[in-house]
């Protein structure tokens, strides 16, 4: 481990510039430190004065990441921290003008560029699609990943954004992808506060990239704290790059190379992040710089104050070492500036700063004053007493917000609910035009609404031969996945045991011997980072499966899934996708463990990504088939007792589809329509013969899909025809069933066909206990699929259907 913590010479090496370029360039990096720290005293008086909501900053840290910023290259990427204000400004990625309109919410991307008011201020990103969806060249520009808000969360997908640079370098398939890479010579630049190393997707993504040499830096900023809890109590031996001193590379080993350096040492820096960037760049060796003596001079944000757990002593201590007070004390002993020229200096920061800050409000502003001028124009027309008060407030607003402009509209439109005029007709007019408008501002863009969606693709049908083979569905999988890599170079597929053996249910069975380890090998245990390798391959360029092994499994990559995956197009507005398929499995394996189908929660967490639940492997197959080609994430759930079930195989196995959000009728029926997917519905076609028995007849409909569910409202087409609704699955109570309800009964406006109680059928609230009896009286069978289609009939006519019980 390098640990530089002394001063090191600050005599650079100077024979191609002259002193006066030398002195310019660190006088420079003197200024923006002291426009950023600028930046973060004014941001905060802003959330304190009101006039923007909360405010994070990254004071204390300007000399550290300006270091940073001077090897990170065109091409690189950036998966960062919400205290990265000053790396953001010196590599371009952001300015002072979009830091201040992130602040105040401005829902133009023009002016918050990094996510069009989406997110709270220190979150930035780059835009690397154009207004079609198609990706822009990478290599033109500084790259930086959406920042989330989860401590750590930035972490996961450094594996795959690094691992892209190392697929481009060594698989020569991928030269024609000349917008993601230059022969793989990208650098990933990961940053991280020393208390998120705590968080075990720190961990899982060091051991990952240690074992397969990703050209990855990893920046610990250091400043003894994790808002009130020390060191101490968060790392062991109170150290952080001592604690993974484990990792360091030795010996011809993998691992890691460590660095440590004070935050306040600006020539020092500088020279640990130029040794860094060269191991990773030129020999792909990833590097960890570990950067203490951070200070953090105006506490963790504006929600509270440092002094409640500080020292005295710490307190002076941070003022002696901050880093812009230090680098200050350096230009002037050093000769390198005099006092007058670093307060001109510094005057000339504080102007500028508050230029820019009066330039974005002004912007933010204007923006709402159009709205709120309209809106008094509009009321203004109408001669009716009932609107004096919201005419009256919009005109006395100081300083106006669109709530207040549309919240006064609204309750003037609830006033006027008696009056027709041709003014009022216009009011309306205006006010869903507007409805439209605030649309695109604050709600589009949960997919990425492109020509490459998924849900734009034209599909085919499978087509068989008269005698086509019967085979294991595991089989259809393997042939369907042969053909898309022969198809298309830029597919991978990774997880735990997907390489040597193929996974464990063998759809990837001797495709590694076929297309080597760098398209398809195996992982370790750690599902947010396979997770995170997924989003980070796709954010470059390439098109990877991850894969969970069960179901129950990804429960421990939702954090990355939820907040990074799911919400990356809208978060950017459009501007970033990551086309991730994540392949996992599961439904009725006997027992507590990989039995569940928690779909309710994937419901919940994971809108922004499509959820396919097939009932084969030959609708599994298209699905991918349709995915591949598309540009949208999503999740396969496949029936983990479907592998070795019979089905046909198709001619055009690698390239028939199944469409994306579109339901399929199973059985035509004339009684009940029975909605279900996945594993029961083969429990719901086996009750309908019995039923057929009883007099009962079932139209049986697949969902397919969950999310979007039966866009074509083949559910309400049915409905229309039974007027009865069953909905089954082996969610808990109240979970799937109650969203394909919701859906079905309210969108598909169902409620109108309705003559009985809808209803639903799923697991019990806990998870199934072990073996084939504990299954039975847990989740659905055929009987209890029976007995409630026939009470269901009973109810409405109980002389042609008697009571059972």
């Amino acid at each position: 481990m390098s640990d530089i913590t002394k001063n090191v010479d600050s005599d650079f090496e100077t024979s191609k510039i002259s002193f006066d370029d030398f002195r310019e360039i660190i006088l420079s990096d003197y200024k923006l430190a002291v426009e950023s720290r600028i930046v973060s005293l004014l941001g905060r008086k802003e959330v304190l004065t009101g006039k923007a909501k909360f405010g994070i900053f990254g004071d204390g840290k300007e000399i550290a990441q300006i270091a940073l910023a001077k090897v990170f290259k065109t091409g690189d990427w950036r998966s960062g921290y919400y205290r990265d204000q000053t790396l953001a400004f010196a590599s371009g990625i952001s300015n002072i003008y979009h830091f201040f309109s992130q602040l105040y919410a401005n829902p133009d991307l023009t002016a918050d560029i990094s996510s069009g008011g989406r997110q709270m201020n220190c979150h930035f990103s780059t835009q690397l699609l154009d207004e079609d969806g198609n990706w822009l060249n990478q290599l033109d520009q500084k790259n930086s990943a959406s920042d989330i808000s989860t401590t750590g969360g930035q972490m996961a997908r450094v594996m795959g954004l690094g691992l892209a640079s190392k697929l481009y370098r060594e698989n020569r398939n991928l030269d024609y992808l000349t917008y993601f890479s230059q022969r793989g010579n990208e650098v990933v630049f990961c940053t991280i506060g020393n208390a998120s190393t705590s968080e075990g997707v720190f961990w899982e993504t060091v051991n990952a990239i240690a074992v397969k040499q990703i050209p990855v830096v990893i920046s610990i900023w250091d400043d003894g704290y994790g808002i009130s809890v020390s060191n101490e109590v968060q790392t062991a031996k109170a150290d952080i790059s001592e604690a993974l001193r484990g990792f360091q590379r030795e010996g011809g080993s993998n691992g890691v190379e460590i660095f440590k350096v004070r935050g306040w040492d600006y020539p020092a820096l500088c020279e640990v992040y130029e040794q860094a960037a060269k191991f990773a760049r030129e020999e792909h060796v990833p590097c960890i710089v570990h950067v203490t003596e951070i200070t953090q001079p105006q506490g963790h944000s504006t929600s509270g104050s440092h002094e409640r757990y500080k020292s005295l002593e710490r307190l002076e201590w941070e003022n002696t070492f901050d880093c812009n007070v230090r680098m200050r004390e350096w230009l002037l002993q050093s000769g390198i500036a005099q006092e007058e020229d670093l307060q001109a200096l510094e005057k000339e920061a504080k102007e500028f700063v508050r230029q820019e800050q009066r330039r974005a409000w002004a912007d933010y502003h204007k923006t709402i004053q159009i709205d709120l001028d309209e809106a008094i124009s509009r009321l203004s027309t109408i001669n009716d007493s009932s609107i004096e008060i919201p005419l009256k407030t919009l005109k006395s607003l100081g300083e106006p917000s669109l709530k207040e402009v549309y919240s006064n509209i609204r309750r003037a439109i609830r006033e006027l609910r008696h009056v027709n005029t041709p003014e009022k007709e216009a009011l309306l007019a205006w006010y869903e035009s507007k409805r439209e408008t605030n649309y695109h501002r604050y709600n589009d863009k949960l997919f990425t609404e492109s020509p490459e969606s998924p849900l734009c693709k034209d599909v085919v049908e499978a087509q068989y031969e008269d005698a086509a083979a019967m085979v294991d569905g595991r089989e259809v999988l393997n042939a369907c996945f042969e053909a898309n890599f022969n198809r298309d170079d830029r597919v991978v597929a990774f997880g735990e045991d997907v390489g040597k053996i193929g996974d464990v249910n063998q759809g990837f069975a001797g495709l590694q011997e076929k297309f080597g380890e760098l398209r398809i090998f195996d992982t370790g245990i750690r599902e947010s980072a396979i997770i995170g390798k997924g989003i980070g391959l796709a954010l470059r360029g390439l098109k990877p499966i991850a894969e969970i092994q069960y179901l129950d499994y990804l429960i421990y990559a939702m954090p990355v899934l939820s907040d990074d995956l799911a919400s990356l197009s809208y978060r950017t507005k459009g501007t970033q996708k990551s086309p991730l398929i994540i392949r996992t499995r599961g439904h009725r394996l006997e027992g507590i463990w990989h039995s569940g189908s928690p779909m309710s929660v994937l419901l919940g967490g994971l809108r922004g990504i499509h959820i396919c639940v097939p009932r084969n492997m030959t609708q599994a197959a298209g699905m991918y088939n349709t995915l591949l080609r598309s540009d949208e994430p999503a999740l396969v759930v496949e029936c983990l007792n479907g592998y070795r079930l019979k089905e046909k195989m198709p001619v055009n196995v690698g390239e028939f589809g199944v469409p994306i959000g579109v339901a399929e009728l199973i059985r035509e029926g004339k009684d009940i329509t029975v909605v279900s997917y996945g594993a029961t519905l083969r429990v719901v076609q086996e009750a309908a013969i019995e039923l057929e028995k009883l007099g009962i007849s079932l139209e049986i409909i697949d969902a397919q899909c969950l999310q979007p569910f039966d866009q074509n409202h083949l559910s309400g087409t049915s409905l229309a025809k039974t007027n009865k609704l069953l909905v089954v699955d082996e969610d808990m109570p109240g979970g799937a069933s109650a969203f394909i309800l919701q859906e079905i009964i309210e969108k598909q406006q169902g409620y109108f066909m309705l003559d009985g109680q809808p209803r639903t059928l799923s697991a019990k609230p806990h998870r199934p206990p072990y073996g084939s009896d504990g299954d039975y009286f847990t989740k659905p069978s055929v009987d209890d699929v029976i007995e409630m289609a026939y009470e269901m009939m009973s109810d409405y006519n109980g002389n042609e259907y008697p009571r059972l019980f």
